[in-house]
C-alpha cells in the first residue's frame, strides 16, 4: 500500500510509461476511425488494425510482467501462490483466445 493509500500494483512504478502508451494508442484508434470516415482503402485500415494490436500485446504483455514480479510474488508470500497461479493463467487463456 503506498503512502497515500491507494494500493500498490505491478504497474505501479511504470504508470505514467504505461499511461503514455495507452495515450498514443487511443490516439491510433482515433486515427483509424478518420480513415474509415475519409473512405481509405481496407487494407491499410487493417495495417493500422494490427499495428494497435501489436502496441495492445506489448502493453498486456508488460502488465503480466509486473504482476507476476510484483503481485503473484506477494501472494506467495502470503500463502496464496496457487490461487494466484491459476489467475495469472486465466488472464494468459482470456489474452491468447482473441480473434
Amino acid at each position: 500500500m503506498a503512502a497515500n493509500g491507494t494500493p500498490t500494483r505491478g504497474y505501479t512504478a511504470t504508470k505514467d510509461q504505461l499511461q503514455t502508451r495507452l495515450r498514443r494508442i487511443e490516439g491510433q484508434v482515433r486515427g483509424i476511425e478518420r480513415m474509415v470516415e475519409e473512405d481509405r482503402y481496407c487494407i491499410d485500415v487493417l495495417t493500422q488494425i494490427s499495428a494497435i494490436q501489436a502496441a495492445l500485446d506489448k502493453v498486456a504483455l508488460g502488465l503480466l510482467d509486473g504482476h507476476v514480479r510484483h503481485c503473484v510474488a506477494e501472494g506467495a508470500e502470503e500463502g496464496k501462490a496457487d490461487l494466484m497461479s491459476t489467475e495469472l493463467m486465466a488472464a494468459v487463456g482470456r489474452l491468447m483466445r482473441r480473434g
